[in-house]
Formats: C-alpha cells, structure tokens, sequence
C-alpha cells in the first residue's frame, strides 16, 4: 500500500528526469555538427625485412577532417635516422592519389610523420614511430583517395630475389576515422563555415554576341551563379563558395558585379569600387590567402582559368584593406556586398583548345584477356579495336593547322579514364616513325594539358620531367619515344601532343602511338616477375616486380651484383659443398654407413639447392631442394653428435628416427631463421646425453652401488670418488681431445657465419658455413676412439688380476 501512496511523487520524478534527459540530449544534437562517415580498424601487422603495406583512405567530397592512429613496436631515434641503412629503416609514406613508392623518393628523412607533415599533394615519406596521431582537416588535404604505405626497408635491394631475409621485423595496428560535417553546406575543421553553392544554367554560346565575338566555334556556356541576389563581406570574413566542374572545360571566368557597399560610409572615402575584393580559388579544397591556386582582385579584373581541372573548386571572396581605403577609421557595420558570377566555356564535342579548333579524342578501353587486373589499352572510339596490337597511327587524327594562326602552338588531345582500384597500375605512352618524331608529348590528371598547365611532360632528351620520380623514361631517340607514368591516379587523364615543325612535309613518314595500363614497367626489364597484390582494405590492386639475385629497383632495372660476381657467388656457394666428402670418407672408412649416406646426400643435395638458388639448373623445384638442404645439414649435425655414443645400432635407429621428425618440422617451418643452429646443437648435444645413458646403464651396471646403503659415509664418499675417476678415466681414453678441441672451434666459426649471414653477404658466409660445419663435422668423427678393444682388454685385466688373486696358495 505504501508504494501506491508515494506513486503520485515517483511520477513527478521520473517525469522531471526524462525531461531533463530530452533536453540534455537535443542540446548534445544541437551542438554536435560532425558525424563519422566511416571508421576501419587494421589488427596487428608484421611487416617482415622488405615488407610493405598499403592502406586506402576514401576522403568524399563533405568530409570534414580524417583522424589517423598508428601504434607499432618501432623504438627509432629520429634524431639518428641517418645513420640507419635504407634497407634496414622503417618508413611511413602518405600519397594523394596513389600509392606511394618511396624506392625512387630523393629526400631527407629528418622529420617525424606528426610535426612535419605539409599536406598531401606530393608524396611525403618518415620515420616510422612508435606511435603516430595525427588529424588533417579539409583545409589541409583535398578530398579523394590518398593511401598510407608502411615500409620496413627501401631502396634498390628492396624487390631483390634474396637467397635468405633475416633482419628486424615489426608489428603495427591502426585505426582511421573519417568525419563530415552533419550540414552539407557547412566546411571547416569545426563545421562552422557555410558553402554557397553556384547554380548553373546551360546557354549555347552562338546565342551569346560577346562568347561568339571571341569564340567562334564555342559550343556551349555554363552560367553560374549564387542563388541569393547579392552577399555582403566583412573584411576579415570571407565569402566561400563551391563550383562543380563536371567535364573537360576550356576557360572557366569568375567575376564580381554590382560591387557596392551596404550603406553609406559616415566620411567622404572613395567609392566601392577602389576596394581591394580578392578572390581566391582552390581545386578540391578551401583556399586561404596563403593557400590557393589562383588569385585575383576582383574589382579590377575578372579571374580567368584557362583549362580547369575536373571536380569541385572552391572560392573565397575576402575583402583587402578595406579600413585602410575608408581612411583608417573602422566602421564595424561596413561591408561589401557583390554579385559572384561565373561562365565555364565549353567546347563542341570532338573540339578542345583555343577558340575549340583542336581535335580531342575520347579513348575507349580495351581489356587484355588473360592477363593481371585492370591491364588494357586504349584506342579511339569508333576506330578498329584490334586484340593483338594497341597502335594507333596519328596522321588521320592530328589537329588541322588552318584553324590556328600561330602554326607553333598546334594540339591534339586524347582523354583515357583509369578505373576505381587500378591505381597501383602504369600508364605506357609509345611513339615510334619512319621519320623523326615531331610532337612533344603532356599529360595533365583531370583535364587538359597545355604549354604552362601539366603534369608530366617529354619534349627531347633534354626537356622532360625529370624532378619526377614517377615519370620513367625508357627509350628515347630521334624515332621513338618510350616512358611510364608509374602508379597512376584513377580518374581522367588528358594526353596533348604538341606539333613541331609542322611547316615540314613528312607525308612519307607515319606516326604511331600507343597508351595502355600495364602492371609492371617493361615487364621489370626482364630481370624478374611481375606479381600484384591487394591493399588491407582489398580496393586498390598494386603490381610490383620480384626481381631476380642479380637485379633491384621497383622496375629490376638496377644491376646489384654484377655478371662476374653472380659466377663467383656461384662457384663459391656450389663448390664449398665439396667439404662434405671429408667426414663422408671418414664415416665409410669406420663402417659407418648411415653417417656416410646423411653426409654424401647433404653435400649434394645442398650443392643442387645452390644450384637452383643462383638460378644456375634446378634439378627440382625449389621449394623441394630448400627443404631437403636444410633438412639434411641439420640431419648432419645431430648424428654427428650421436655417433660419439658407444651405442647398439638399435638404440641409434630410435634416436635417427625421432632427430629426423624434429630436423624435418624445423627445416619445413622456418628453416632460415637464425635461432635454429641453437636448436640443432641443443638436440645434437641432447642426442649424446642420451646415448651416454644407455651406454651407461647396459655396460656399467656393475658400477652400481651396493643394494644395501651403508651407513659409514665415509666409505659411500670414497665410492662415489673412485666412481668419478673411473668416468673421467674413460671420457679421457673415449676421444683424442686435440681432434675434439678443433671440432668445437670449427663448430664456433660455423655458428658465427651463420649469424653473420645478411642479404648482402650471404654467398661469403654461407660458403664458410658449408666449409667449417662439415670439416667440424670431420673432427668430432676423428676424435672418437675404437673403445670396444680398449673395454674388452680392461675386463680381460681385471679378470687376470682376479684370477692371481686367487692363485696365490692357501694356508690350511
């Protein structure tokens, strides 16, 4: 009953905290304007020795700010990062666009990935950290696709087919988030600035007098505008607005007009249009006044942009010293108010270029059959598509001159499209003559390519992109041109060729030209195999080359070791295996024929491995040959071991029997790793204790103490005394320890080679490895001594001296 009174109050409560509750929740909404697009957490990675990884961040086109957290177990001093190898040092690189490739990178790594990151529209690569935080707003880096790759060693050696990796490996995680503002037409790292976008109404430009006066061949006028009929600007606060491009574009114009105040200055100052109204212009992101691609002042001229990229540009309209011009007395309710207008031309379709006379050429993609993802190559839509050939001639398709009068400045352009996920491929440009080439060659991402306006560019042997690290050229002469645009952007890619000479008949000679997508440059110069792999998030498909032992570089064009080196890096590997016929000799001349087999078949057996491993014959496969060297050099070593035990050939049948199962597990898991001379040592050394035991415990039975204890201690110590200098008496007649003494010291010099083994002085010590295991090998077999003889001389003695004892007559 008590609960029924107090009910009326119980409701008063829980009334006044879901109140309470609803309003504290609508004011976190209110006040929360970001939400988290997207959110990937990466596990725990090893990267091992000239590993990499790829991770793809999607940035659209709303976000607001990208988060990043990177924890590893790196423990690296910046501050002596030189004096680290390439080979040896993990590095962090950010790229905008593709992946990164810091093989070719020419830069110092000095900073740390927090404090020296500048935005990403080039390539930036540092120390790896322990931990990495970091959070880039929209101001900072444009939206798109931008990866992060982890490398734990550069440079040429990287993709070199290695005969064993051994170095330092580490382990990294990493968490990135993406946020977007919760508004649309809000920007900023908080979300607090507001986007006017520019409505745009399509006019065909011959309806146009003053398009038509100066563009005759004009097709079509984009007019843009914001939907408010004029906006006013506080000096200090810009204006900023958004333009969508969606198509290749000739000129794109942004003007001011109707610049006035919103109310009569209080002093006699000149008119509005004496204020500086600056207009800056960014493509993917928000311009600043230190940050932009175009600026201009408005109120004197308009902004033109020749040849804009595809995408979203961004404007800022800010006034300049507008206190300055009103005589230096600030009036806080003074604005300038202005209508923002903008015209993008474009062209005819098929026409491009000044006054739309060049011809433009929209590729169509061919896919390869039965070759990597994404490889294709491109051909001129409605021209013959041909599987075999990706040649196209240009003659038929060149601009015609009578259009332009400035004969120095023809173009032709060409517009390919790289598919979402085939960033990590490479765009191949050939041209090949009868004649001399005439035509410099410009590539522009996301539009058209021109003289001022490019992104990588081969005119001669002398002018070309050549502070690139992603623009190879291969092949260049008078009739040839050949390069690769490594890891292109996915996107439009515009191609312009630029006529030269054209006053010249060359109507003998025909040009042909050639764009594809290939996986790896020149098929990586036929020093290696071209392989491909996924980022972590399995979007992105990326071709590297697997070089052979003798070649590096990413494209295996890097001669590392050179012809006479690979022959003697063969020789030394293959013959130092001849050592083996030591203790093979030595064990069949003892009847040891088991320990003769395991060492004759692993000389040869490691001398075929070499063999393979040099690239000199394999007699099998080579995963097959790695298993059975390592399988019966360890094999080797431990029956060695138990060879030095006295033992039946039983015994020695079980412990070959459980050796060969443990070597065998060990050789097919790891088998390079350098903890594995420990463990064969330990079993080898295990597999004598265990033969001494039996040994012990079958032929010196006698040696036990008596059944019954006695109780005198002081004749159990003599017993346990003379049984001590009985053992050592043996161990010293067992071996010729001066043999024994320079077996450990060639087993040293083996355990120390095979720790000092590196990729690149693995051929030298590996051969001493060969060398000084099997002649240890060949010492401890020496060092055993025939004992049977020995022992049964030692029974006959103590017999005989039994039997005199016995002799020597009895008193009665």
């Amino acid at each position: 009953m008590s609960f029924f009174k107090f009910s009326p109050i119980l409701s008063f409560f829980v009334l006044f905290f879901c109140f309470f509750g609803l309003c504290c929740a609508n004011d976190e909404l209110g006040s929360d304007d970001t939400f988290t697009v997207s959110s990937f957490s990466y596990p725990e990675t090893t990267l091992r020795p000239f590993d990499l990884r790829y991770i793809r961040v999607d940035l659209p086109q709303w976000f607001s700010a990208v988060s990043i957290a990177l924890n590893s177990d790196v423990h690296l001093d910046v501050e002596r990062v030189e004096r680290i190898p390439e080979s040896a040092l993990p590095i962090i690189c950010f790229r905008d666009g593709s992946p990164p490739l810091p093989d070719a990178l020419n830069t110092s790594l000095k900073d740390s990935a927090i404090s020296g990151i500048s935005g990403l529209d080039v390539e930036q690569c540092f120390p790896m950290q322990k931990n990495i935080t970091m959070k880039l707003t929209n101001e900072q880096i444009s939206p798109g696709v931008w990866y992060i790759g982890l490398f734990n060693g550069i440079g040429a050696t990287r993709t070199q087919s290695k005969m064993i990796v051994r170095g330092s490996s580490y382990s990294f995680s990493a968490n990135v988030s993406v946020e977007a503002c919760t508004n649309s037409i809000m920007w900023g790292q908080f979300c607090n600035s507001t986007i006017h976008s520019l409505s745009c109404t399509a006019s065909n430009a011959q309806n146009a007098s003053n398009a038509t006066a100066s563009k005759p061949m004009m097709g079509s006028i984009m007019y843009c505008r914001n939907s408010l009929d004029s906006l006013c600007v506080q000096e200090g606060v810009p204006n900023l607005y958004s333009l969508d491009i969606m198509n290749v574009a000739e000129e794109l114009t942004i003007t001011a007009a109707s610049v006035r105040f919103n109310a009569t200055p209080s002093n006699n100052t000149p008119g509005a249009s004496d204020v500086n109204l600056m207009c800056y212009v960014r493509h993917g992101a928000i311009p600043s006044a230190s940050l932009h691609d175009y600026s201009s002042n408005l109120n004197k001229a308009p902004l033109v942009i020749r040849s804009p990229l595809i995408g979203r540009w961004y404007i800022s309209i800010l006034p300049v010293n507008l206190t300055t011009k009103l005589g230096g007395t600030p009036e806080s309710d003074l604005r300038v108010c202005y209508v923002l207008e903008s015209q993008v031309l474009e062209c005819p379709y098929g026409k491009a270029g000044p006054n739309c006379t060049t011809e433009i050429y929209i590729l169509q993609t061919v896919l390869r059959s039965g070759s990597f993802p994404f490889e294709s190559y491109y051909l001129p839509v409605g021209g013959e598509v041909s599987s075999n050939s990706a040649n196209f001639p240009l003659e038929l398709l060149l601009s015609n001159s009578s259009y332009i009068g400035e004969l120095d400045d023809i173009w032709t352009y060409f517009l390919l499209d790289i598919p979402r996920g085939a960033a990590g491929g490479n765009i191949h440009v050939r041209l090949s003559s009868d004649v001399k080439i005439s035509y410099e060659v410009y590539a522009r991402f996301g539009g058209l390519p021109s003289i001022d306006s490019w992104d990588y560019y081969y005119a001669n042997k002398t002018r070309r992109s050549d502070q690139s690290m992603f623009f190879i050229l291969y092949d260049s002469s008078d009739d040839k041109v050949d390069f690769y645009i490594i890891y292109a952007r996915e996107g439009t890619w515009g191609f312009g060729l630029r006529h030269l000479n054209t006053g010249i008949t060359t109507s003998n000679g025909q040009t042909v030209m050639s764009l594809s997508l290939e996986r790896c440059p020149k098929r990586c110069s036929f020093h290696g195999s071209c392989k491909f792999s996924f980022d972590a998030s399995g979007l992105t498909s990326y071709s590297f080359c697997s070089c052979d032992r003798d070649h590096g570089g990413f494209d295996c064009s890097i001669e590392i070791v050179t012809h006479q080196g690979h022959i003697r890096q063969s020789i030394f590997l293959i013959a130092s295996n001849a050592v083996a016929l030591l203790p093979a000799y030595w064990a069949l001349r003892q009847k040891a024929f088991a320990e003769w087999i395991l060492f004759t078949s692993s000389g040869i057996s490691s001398g075929l491995y070499h063999a393979c491993d040099v690239g000199t014959w394999c007699a099998l496969g080579y995963n097959v040959l790695q298993f059975m060297d390592f399988w019966l050099s360890f094999m080797a070593v431990i029956s060695t071991f138990v060879y030095l035990a006295t033992i039946d050939e039983v015994y020695k049948r079980a412990i070959h029997t459980a050796v060969a199962i443990l070597t065998a597990l060990m050789a097919y898991t790891q088998a390079t790793r350098s903890s594995n001379i420990v463990l064969v040592i330990v079993i080898g050394a295990l597999g004598l204790l265990i033969g001494w035991l039996i040994e012990i415990s079958t032929k010196y039975r006698s040696l036990s103490f008596s059944i019954g204890f006695s109780l005198n201690f002081s004749n159990s110590w003599q017993t346990i005394k003379r049984w001590s200098c009985n053992l050592v008496k043996t161990l010293l007649r067992r071996f010729r320890w001066y043999f024994a003494l320079a077996g450990f010291l060639a087993l040293a010099m083996a355990a120390m080679s095979w720790t000092l083994e590196t990729s690149e002085t693995y051929w030298f010590w590996h051969s001493v490895w060969h060398i000084t295991i099997y002649i240890s090998s060949f010492f401890f077999l020496c060092s055993k001594v025939n004992i049977v003889n020995s022992e049964n001389q030692l029974a006959a003695n103590g017999n005989y001296e039994l039997t005199r004892q016995d002799s020597f007559p009895r008193s009665n």
